[in-house]
């Protein structure tokens, strides 16, 4: 009977303390669901806002997610305080946890820094093409901690943010024109003016290459097998490539029809009969 007496009183107790307490726990939860319900509203105008102002597609989601998570770790705050753990208690646990998770987590936190970088100062944008840590491709997403590429042959390519941001990155497609250097080589016999007029003909009829700045059609070197040109000029990027590609093959068209000889490299091999040469090592030292 003492046993159950004593078992009586402390449920009687507790539940006293739960009567009590029942007011705070029941405002702490409607806190945390008016709090939910106004961060839910916040990121909807931030979104709204975002495509009304037609901003970068990756700065408009960091944003965006960067205030919904700041959001909620104040909301946990005010949520835990409400039920009456200290605040200086909170903080203490708070800074000790972030302290073992960034020990655990630095090549995390890295590409994270890296990733604010790139978002902030934006050395490249998504669609642009770029050549960074032994790989060039499209960029088809950035965001915290990753950059994706796809490459030339359609491959994916994840690079981590943290080594993207501290390595050079070649961005091809920040100007909206770009300029190409191609090397055409003729033969040491041919006429060296007469060359270089069928390539600058060959330039200036295409309506792709910008006439300013001005191509140049200029020789670049005397090797060891030709003469060798280097044509210059200014592209816009849509066109770029497909020009490229033209140019090389209707240059050596064009030369070829002009009676040019495209040379190639050449090796004179000489033989020697070994009982001759004898013979008059012989007759040399007879003498």
């Amino acid at each position: 009977m003492e046993r159950l007496n004593s078992w009586g009183d402390i449920a009687k107790e507790y539940g006293s303390k739960l009567i009590d307490y029942l007011p705070t726990l029941l405002g702490a939860i409607a806190l945390l669901i008016i709090g939910l319900w106004v961060i839910k509203l916040i990121v909807k105008y931030l979104k709204k806002l975002f495509e009304k102002k037609d901003y970068d597609p990756t700065l408009e989601k960091f944003t965006v997610n960067a205030a919904s998570w700041g959001l909620k770790i104040i909301l946990f705050v005010l949520f835990i305080t409400q039920l009456g753990v200290e605040s200086a208690s909170l903080v203490a646990a708070i800074g000790a946890a972030g302290l073992a998770i960034g020990l655990a987590l630095q090549g995390s936190l890295a590409n994270l820094a890296g990733g604010v970088l790139i978002i902030v100062l934006k050395p490249f944008r998504v669609g642009d093409w770029i050549e960074a840590q032994g790989v060039s491709g499209s960029v088809v997403e950035i965001s915290l901690f990753y950059t994706k590429l796809d490459t030339f042959g359609n491959q994916r390519v994840v690079i981590p943010n943290g080594e993207l941001s501290n390595d050079n990155i070649t961005n091809y497609s920040f100007n909206k024109t770009r300029k190409e250097s191609l090397t055409f080589g003729i033969s040491y016999d041919d006429d060296i003016k007469k060359a270089k007029e069928v390539l600058t003909n060959m330039v200036m009829e295409q309506e792709n290459v910008l006439k300013d700045p001005a191509p140049q059609i200029i020789v670049h070197s005397l090797g060891d097998n030709s003469v060798n040109f280097s044509v210059r000029y200014f592209a816009e990027l849509p066109v770029f490539w497909d020009l490229h590609w033209y140019m090389i093959e209707e240059g050596k068209i064009r030369l070829e029809e002009a009676g040019m000889t495209i040379p190639y490299p050449q090796r004179d091999v000489y033989l020697y009969d070994q009982t001759k040469m004898k013979g008059t090592v012989r007759e040399k030292k007879s003498e």
